[in-house]
């Protein structure tokens, strides 16, 4: 059951509690869905943690903000749970705002934890209140990149909204398919009408179209258009984001929504830990938790793990990134600086390509490891 966002000034006076301010996008245009599993992760193991006693004898409580995909909102969030007096933030699943969250909390001196996203520059500048559990795209994406080499794929046409974060991604794909003789051909989707995109793959002979784009639009118009269109039966669709990761895909597309290859951010096999998570969180959902809700779990985990260590300062949190080490859900967690990533990195969370079955819509096939 998902709780919504405490309005401001409606926290309740529990003077005794520690609190996690937590950025979590619950409206459009946001990604609802993946605010939701986000959500539910970090619900779940702040009740864990104050099942088993909180911290140091403390409850733990998560004074959630709604940033709806805006950067603006996100800023102002951090402001007031600084001023609410939080320990530490966690969340936020878009990159675009994230980053605008880490830079002001790298500002204020407030620990932010980020759980999903996974732009490179998170900040401008090298942070040292800022780490990210989420992989940095540059090696998730250029894992996808070995994907496609080794599903045989050279031409490979990339249809791109305008946005840092795609940017970022469609650069990442030429940076790495160009040395090994693939070729990225971007299509501006600011021009480009679904049906036009069809004409532009059968003039371009691409053999993958990848979507760099929003959810559910264009992305599902374009995925039917592309479904539909006889001249293009045996292309492959892919979305490295990780849009078909979520139950409103299969919902919207059907069967056209299956083999196309994404992301997503777990191990073969999950531990004990993960796979007792993995039943609460679907009780929770109502539905199969994606990897999200593993990241929203494992943020909290971290934090509180932190908290009954170092207790509530926050320049005493921010200098123990370094310590950590702490078994998730996916993995045991330790952050680490990472080569041209400015904030503190867990290298690397596990790493998959999956897609959804054709068989059964609602399985996932692992095609490849990273």
């Amino acid at each position: 059951m998902q709780t919504p966002p405490s309005p401001p000034g409606a926290e309740r006076a529990d003077d005794s509690a520690v609190r996690i301010g937590a950025l979590v996008p619950l409206t459009r245009p946001g990604w609802v869905e993946a605010g939701r599993h986000l959500l539910a992760g970090l619900e779940l193991a702040v009740c864990d943690v104050n099942d088993a006693g909180g911290i140091v004898g403390r409850p733990l409580e998560l004074v959630v903000r709604d940033t709806a995909a805006d950067p603006q909102r996100a800023v102002a969030a951090v402001d007031e749970l600084a001023r609410l007096g939080v320990a530490a933030l966690a969340g936020e699943y878009h990159s675009v705002v994230a980053r605008a969250a880490a830079a002001r909390a790298d500002a204020l001196g407030l620990p932010f934890l980020c759980s999903s996203a996974v732009l490179d520059a998170l900040t401008e500048q090298p942070a040292t209140w800022v780490a990210r559990l989420a992989p940095a795209q540059s090696h998730g994406w250029q894992i996808y990149a070995d994907f496609l080499l080794g599903a045989g794929h050279r031409r490979i046409a990339v249809a791109a909204q305008p946005s840092v974060y795609w940017a970022s991604g469609a650069r990442i794909l030429r940076d790495t398919l160009a040395p090994r003789g693939g070729t990225v051909i971007e299509l501006d989707l600011r021009s480009l009408a679904p049906t036009a995109v069809c004409d532009e793959l059968v003039d371009n002979r691409a053999t993958a179209l990848l979507l760099l784009v929003g959810h559910p639009e264009p992305a599902v118009s374009i995925v039917r258009s592309v479904r539909h269109d006889p001249r293009l039966a045996g292309i492959m669709i892919g979305a490295p984001a990780g849009q078909p990761e979520f139950a409103e895909w299969a919902t919207l597309l059907g069967d056209d929504g299956t083999a196309i290859p994404f992301l997503r951010y777990l191990p073969e096999r999950l531990s004990p830990l993960g796979a007792r998570v993995e039943t609460a969180l679907r009780e929770r959902l109502g539905e199969a938790p994606s990897f999200v809700a593993f990241e929203g779990y494992d943020t909290v985990a971290v934090l509180t793990d932190m908290l009954r260590s170092h207790g509530v300062d926050r320049a005493r949190i921010a200098e123990s990134w370094p310590r950590v080490a702490v078994e998730g859900t996916r993995g045991q967690i330790r952050f680490s600086r990472t080569p041209g990533i400015s904030v503190w990195q867990w290298a690397w969370t596990p790493i998959q390509v999956v897609d959804r079955d054709p068989a059964q819509p609602d399985r996932f096939r692992i095609l490849h490891a990273g």
